[in-house]
């Protein structure tokens, strides 16, 4: 069997020259490899192997199908349905599961209904797989109450038929729908666990999520990464450390998703030596250190204060991808390494990688945190003209940054005077700190005046022009915007830090208690 495409084009030339092409059985052979390998450029030469077949049977027509139904581009599939419709060979049971698969993936609605039709036409429209399949497509383009008549007139259904619909509905949300069809069920599996845990994560519903995920009766590693991720959406790190180590407590093996996850709750809560732990258990079980995993290393390490070893851990990483170079720069950056992440980014752009808004944040904040002004200045210049990305609110946060670092306060001002979005509070009170830091009360009276009109309920105008008040000596005026903030009854948000000690994180609230 062949595994490449350059083995399938060996096959064919071999089948050519031999005469065995001509075999339709042995052409089908060739067919069969797109259905298990359908991406675009193996479809391609496939579908012209398959143009090229005299009598194309219903096996080489499914597996056609099949293919482009499993495909990026689904839709590829109804012509040829079409063409086998008018030919010799008569669609069979499987013909309609595969192209009706089609359908929902392409969201064929229009041409899915006639399929329904004709199936119920030539009393095919019990099979058991045909009506899965009639489920999911109706599901898939929005028509649930098809969806579920088709599931309540099924003389006989199994559970892909309850979860084709559950799924449905916990894609779209409707969890009330979604929990009163799952208590319903017939039969459950892990699949239909695991759809109402997602499902109530992706409305934000952890607890209904932790509630469904303890009543399991037997948890896979899917299981486990989808509440897991429930409580790294709703910023719950510490929840997210707990539950891997009750992972590795019931032998259920992580895969690289749990993996990321769990680097990215150690640096987001800084544990370091649990992600440390994580690394080495990478290591000794043989996990690859290439994509995702490499990039939330680097962001681990990175986050947690050694920006030594993310850069080991970026050089070692034998595939990279975008998000990986994006991460080494922001922690470059991060750490003060301006020109570090410049070389970086040369040598990123050198080894053919394009850049995208991520990684302008991350170069553009190199600039800023190094004071790099011709280059910083350079960089934001190309990002339209050459990259084809348009500067947003955080590239031109960056670039105020950088302008109020040196102390060109009227550059900056006249950069918020001319950018795009105008309306954005993170500006100004950027402009506002860059005021602060260099003493210019004058402007940072206006620009105060302009955040406050913004949002008159954010602390941060308050508090950074009242403490410009206090620095230059004048303490009324700075009396006056304490009480102006107690008339509109703003209050200062708590400050929070983090510190790990003997692999404890502890977390301290600002006027809050200790909390473990």
């Amino acid at each position: 069997m062949a595994t490449s495409l350059t083995e399938i084009q060996q096959a064919h030339a071999h089948m050519l020259k031999t005469g065995q092409f001509h075999d339709t059985f042995a052409a089908s052979k060739l067919i069969t490899f797109a259905a298990t390998n359908p991406d675009p450029q193996t479809l391609s030469y496939t579908h012209s192997i398959f143009t090229r077949i005299k009598n194309p049977n219903s096996y080489t027509y499914n597996t056609i199908i099949r293919a482009y139904a499993n495909s990026p581009t689904p839709q590829n599939a109804f012509p040829i349905f079409l063409h086998m419709l008018n030919g010799e060979v008569f669609p069979d049971k499987y013909t309609f599961t595969f192209i009706l698969k089609a359908c929902a993936c392409f969201g064929g609605l229009e041409e899915g209904m006639p399929i329904h039709g004709h199936v119920l036409k030539i009393g095919i429209g019990c099979d058991l797989f045909i009506q899965n399949t009639l489920i999911h497509l109706y599901a898939k383009t929005g028509c649930i109450e098809t969806a579920r008549n088709v599931l309540d007139r099924m003389p006989e259904r199994d559970v892909v038929s309850w979860n084709a619909l559950l799924s449905a509905y916990v894609e779209m949300g409707m969890m009330e729908l979604a929990s009163e069809l799952f208590d319903e069920m017939e039969e459950k599996n892990a699949e239909s666990w695991n759809f109402m845990i997602s499902g109530y994560a992706n409305v934000g519903s952890v607890k209904e999520a932790r509630r469904v995920f303890d009543m399991m009766p037997s948890k896979n590693v899917v299981s486990w990464n989808a509440i897991i991720t429930a409580y790294a959406h709703v910023s719950c790190f510490k929840e997210v450390c707990v539950l891997f180590e009750e992972m590795q407590n019931t032998k259920v093996k992580p895969d690289n998703c749990t993996l990321v996850n769990i680097l990215s709750a150690c640096a987001r809560i800084g544990a370091l030596s649990q992600g440390e732990w994580i690394h080495a258990y990478i290591d000794k079980n043989g996990f690859g250190l290439d994509g995702f995993v490499a990039t939330a290393l680097v962001d681990m390490y990175s986050k947690c204060g050694n920006i030594e070893k993310a850069t080991r851990v970026f050089r070692s990483t034998s595939r990279k991808d975008i998000s990986t170079w994006n991460s080494i720069i922001s922690g470059l950056s991060t750490h003060g390494f301006g020109e570090q992440a410049l070389e970086i980014f040369s040598e990123m752009l050198a080894e053919g990688f394009k850049p995208n808004e991520v990684t302008f944040i991350g170069v553009l904040s190199a600039c800023s945190r190094a004071a790099l002004l011709n280059e910083g200045c350079e960089l934001f210049d190309l990002m339209l003209p050459v990259y084809g990305i348009q500067p947003t609110v955080e590239h031109y946060g960056c670039m105020l940054d950088l302008l109020g670092r040196l102390g060109l306060l009227k550059e900056a001002e006249e950069l918020v005077r001319t950018m795009p979005v105008k309306e954005s509070p993170m500006i100004w009170e950027s402009l506002l700190g860059a005021c602060k830091n260099h003493g210019n009360v004058e402007l940072a009276e206006r620009v105060a005046r302009k955040l406050l009109e913004l949002n008159p309920q954010d602390s941060a105008g308050y508090v950074q022009l009242s403490n410009m008040y206090v620095s230059a000596g004048r303490w009324d005026d700075a009396l006056k915007v304490r009480s102006k903030m107690r008339a509109h009854r703003v209050n200062k948000e708590p400050g929070c830090s983090m510190i790990e000690v003997d692999g404890i994180v502890h977390e301290f609230l600002a006027g809050e208690g200790i909390m473990t």
